[in-house]
């Protein structure tokens, strides 16, 4: 969850739990966010999304906790790295943006389920980008082996999670499960993402950015939106974008894809299908 999205709903008086690999980073935000919203119930967990164990050890560590689970915010990520991959081999963007977040969602699904009600459901909010419109899934090079680019990995990794959202929905639908789950795109946020751009292209970004780009509060509105929006209440299987349903791109609605894109996933982690 990041840092502005974080600082909104500990200001509604939630408890939050920041996740992420960067610990000190992480407790500064959190002394932050305490000391702006005058909330205490802001702490900060290591988990790295580049890794399968991380995430296990996570669920782990935060399930002993006893807390209940209503808001699951899935936003990390990576964009447009050069080509590595994860401690467990998987292409970084596709490893870390779409698979660490696909177990981390379905480890923590049972608490979600548990913290449901039927007027007050658990949400799943998970951010996606603009560029899945050009993202194409090719779900016999996942990994990008035969070619590689960093833009076409980073959309994959977008397209995924689409993909994921949509079919992730109509599951919980057929249990009838007190939790929903939504994709939003925050559009384009002047955040460190843009750090691996080339030094040209850095360079034409900082006036551009200023003129176009988001701060990172204003990147931030739609994911509290879909996360605490009382007209959102057992609404799910959407893309949002400014506070308002989009049309997505068409593959991420054929519902072939979306069941082959989980089974393959679950395979990928270790996860019995269900």
């Amino acid at each position: 969850m990041g840092y502005e999205t974080s600082r909104h709903l500990a200001s509604l008086g939630t408890h939050v739990v920041i996740a992420g690999n960067e610990e000190e980073e992480g407790l500064i935000a959190v002394k932050k966010i305490q000391k702006e919203s005058g909330h205490r119930k802001v702490e900060f967990m290591c988990l790295d999304l580049a890794s399968l164990q991380s995430v296990r050890q996570f669920v782990q560590r935060f399930k002993a906790k006893g807390l209940p689970l209503h808001i699951l915010v899935n936003n990390a990520g990576v964009m447009l790295v050069p080509e590595r991959k994860t401690e467990d081999g998987f292409e970084l963007h596709f490893g870390l943006n779409y698979l660490g977040h696909f177990l981390l969602t379905n480890l923590l699904l049972d608490m979600l389920r548990d913290s449901g009600q039927s007027r007050r459901f658990s949400r799943i909010v998970t951010v996606s980008s603009a560029t899945h419109y050009g993202g194409r899934l090719d779900l016999n090079d996942l990994q990008g082996r035969s070619y590689y680019s960093s833009h076409g990995a980073y959309s994959q990794s977008k397209l995924a999670l689409v993909l994921f959202t949509y079919n992730l929905q109509e599951r919980l639908w057929a249990r009838g499960d007190p939790v929903t789950a939504n994709a939003v795109d925050p559009g384009m946020v002047d955040t460190d993402l843009y750090q691996n751009l080339c030094s040209p292209a850095q360079l034409a970004k900082k006036p551009v950015a200023k003129m176009l780009f988001r701060t990172p509060a204003e990147g931030a509105s739609t994911t509290v939106y879909a996360a605490v929006a009382s007209e959102l209440e057992g609404v799910g299987g959407l893309y949002l974008y400014n506070g308002q349903k989009k049309i997505s791109s068409a593959s991420s609605y054929d519902k072939r894809l979306q069941e082959k894109l989980w089974t393959k996933s679950c395979a990928m982690v270790g996860l019995q299908e269900a």
